[in-house]
């Protein structure tokens, strides 16, 4: 058996001085050790609150909408004054919501409607082929008998995928002549206008180019293999070509739509990065351009860097109420962007969005003409990333957050002038109660950077444009729905990864423009595509007959029904959800 390690012994001096400065050394190093673990512990602390953190950020559910039992607000803060008072005041809250809920949602309260099932019937409308089985001769024939009767027949219905079908379209244009007098010349029929020259490709093939790449979000690499298994291999120059010629008939179209959007006095906005790879020559600045100036200055100090390439910006202004979706590219996140959008259009009107410094100053530089709305789902987000360090203090504004959120899925469906009448009467005193909590001692006492003052402050700091709903029924209260655009442009570039140029961008704007308005038109983006590029080749100028939302209602064959029916489930799912919560005795379903 191996001896056991003996423990050092310090030589101990004789006199007191010796064994006092022996003392007070060891007291200072067991101090120093003691602050060293303390240390430790709290950055051990704060990395296991940010792994937490970014879990819940990877895989949490979508909605951010906070949920917690229905005693969470009834807290203890022992030695903080008045806070038994505001939890019995919260809880007094909670049980008005729900009376008052039943008063509100009583105009749309109906029974509950049995669940119907999803119909997995083939289309009726999709051709058929039929084939008939007639079997072996043992079936038909019986060995007593002879030949035997058919009484009848089962049916089975399969569906059938083939690839796309391409065909080339091949157009005769006869020539004629007067015989034996070549002075009358040579008479033909006029060449329709075409995309590429020659009329090689058709408006379909662009059409199909343009969905693949920002509505599927497929690279044009990928592309190339679909289009090869419907027997046509075409080089990526060939589909970018295509894809450009194009664009180049869009400009004027766009324009339009940009100028109905800047119509509605209610636009929400946000911005996305993107790649732009640095061009080999600078581009000339063009004083007709208010952008030139600020894109050579960007591209050049890129050079000068030597970076390959910039993360520019492609930013979204979505129309509250016109059904239309406007994209905009810009080299840099500057205010140059939105000013130029929006100041130099004169644009007067709400803006909603995010607490970006170049949306915020928008007020002052537009001498009050533009007023901005900040999204509660940023403040209300802060909260939630805050809400390990003090889940009692984030329960009590989640809460707070959560009786505003339901208040709008009740007045959704709500005439303006009833949603607004909502909203004063039931969200004012909500933000009544979070503005006591935000200047009461619980929120004072938080240390300076604590994430949950950083939250609070937010909230503090924003006060006035986190409200402006309240006083304007068309205002949102958040900017999810601009947000979810980002997606768009985040989805397609993981795919194409890349911008080449400030004129691909640009291009790029113009494409999801159009691509983007289909779909939140619920359109067939290809069928809509094909028919304005049609439409502008041959020269029309009927831009407003041309509007996604104007051309839906006269082409109900391109809509997509079975979208708005997954929304309406969806919709009716959430009020469901709502009504159970809240204790209605009967289910609450949007109308």
């Amino acid at each position: 058996m191996k001896n056991k390690p003996q423990p050092t012994r310090l030589p101990i001096p004789q006199d007191l001085a010796a064994c006092q400065a022996l003392i007070q050394e060891l007291f200072t190093t067991i101090a120093q050790q003691q602050e060293s673990l303390v240390e430790k512990e709290r950055q051990l602390v704060e990395k296991q609150a940010r792994i937490e953190q970014l879990v819940q950020e990877r895989f949490r559910r979508r909605s951010e909408r906070y949920k917690a039992a229905p005693n969470q607000m009834v807290l203890d803060f022992p030695g903080v004054p008045g806070i038994e008072s505001m939890a019995e005041g919260l809880a007094d809250a909670v049980v008005e919501e729900v009376e008052a809920s039943e008063t509100v949602t009583a105009k749309i309260a109906k029974p509950r409607k049995p669940r119907q099932r999803r119909q997995e019937t083939l289309p009726e409308d999709l051709p058929r082929r039929e084939i008939v089985v007639e079997g072996p001769e043992s079936v038909r024939t019986c060995p007593t008998h002879g030949e035997r009767v058919r009484i009848g027949e089962d049916v089975t219905e399969t569906l059938v995928l083939i690839p796309a079908e391409l065909y080339v379209e091949r157009r005769v244009f006869p020539k004629y002549a007067c015989a034996n007098h070549a002075e009358c010349g040579v008479g033909s029929p006029a060449r329709p206008a075409s995309l590429i020259e020659g009329n090689r490709y058709d408006t379909s093939i662009a059409a199909e180019i343009i969905t693949a790449k920002y509505g599927f979000h497929l690279p044009v690499y990928r592309q190339q293999d679909l289009f090869a298994a419907s027997g046509w291999a075409p080089a990526r120059e060939t589909l970018l070509n295509i894809m450009r010629s194009a664009a180049e008939l869009l400009p004027p179209f766009i324009s339009y739509l940009k100028r109905r959007v800047l119509a509605d006095p209610y636009l929400g906005t946000d911005d996305t990065t993107v790649t732009l790879l640095l061009p080999r020559n600078l581009p000339v600045i063009d004083p007709d351009n208010p952008r030139s100036a600020r894109i050579h200055e960007v591209l050049q100090a890129a050079r000068e860097a030597g970076h390959p390439s910039v993360t520019a910006r492609m930013w979204a202004y979505r129309s509250v109420r016109e059904k239309l979706n406007i994209f905009d590219f810009t080299v840099s996140r500057h205010r140059d962007g939105p000013d130029q959008f929006l100041l130099d259009t004169g644009y007067q009107g709400t803006l909603i969005s995010d607490c970006y410094s170049g949306y915020v100053t928008l007020d002052e530089r537009s001498a009050t003409r533009i007023q901005h709305a900040a999204c509660n789902s940023h403040a209300r987000r802060k909260f939630i990333n805050a809400l390990a360090n003090h889940p009692q203090l984030g329960a009590l504004f989640l809460g707070m957050y959560r009786e505003l959120y339901d208040l709008e899925i009740q007045a959704k469906t709500f005439e303006p002038a009833a949603r607004l009448a909502l909203r004063r009467e039931r969200a004012v005193p909500v933000w009544e109660r979070m503005r006591a909590l935000l200047d009461g001692p619980l929120v004072q006492n938080l240390a300076p950077k604590d994430k949950m003052r950083e939250a609070a402050e937010y909230l503090r700091n924003h006060w006035n444009a986190l409200r402006v709903y309240l006083d304007d029924a068309l205002v949102l209260i958040d900017n999810n729905d601009v947000e979810q655009l980002m997606k768009q442009v985040a989805v397609g570039r993981k795919n194409w990864l890349f911008i080449g140029s400030v004129a691909a961008g640009d291009q790029a704007a113009m494409l999801m423009t159009l691509t983007s308005s289909a779909l939140r038109n619920d359109l067939h983006v290809g069928m809509y595509l094909q028919a304005v590029l049609d439409a502008l080749l041959a020269g029309s100028t009927d831009y407003a007959a041309l509007a996604p939302d104007v051309w839906a209602g006269q082409h109900p064959e391109a809509i997509r029904r079975y979208r708005q029916e997954e929304r309406q489930e969806r919709a009716t799912a959430k009020a469901i959800r709502l009504a159970q919560r809240l204790g209605l005795p009967e289910r609450l379903v949007e109308e």
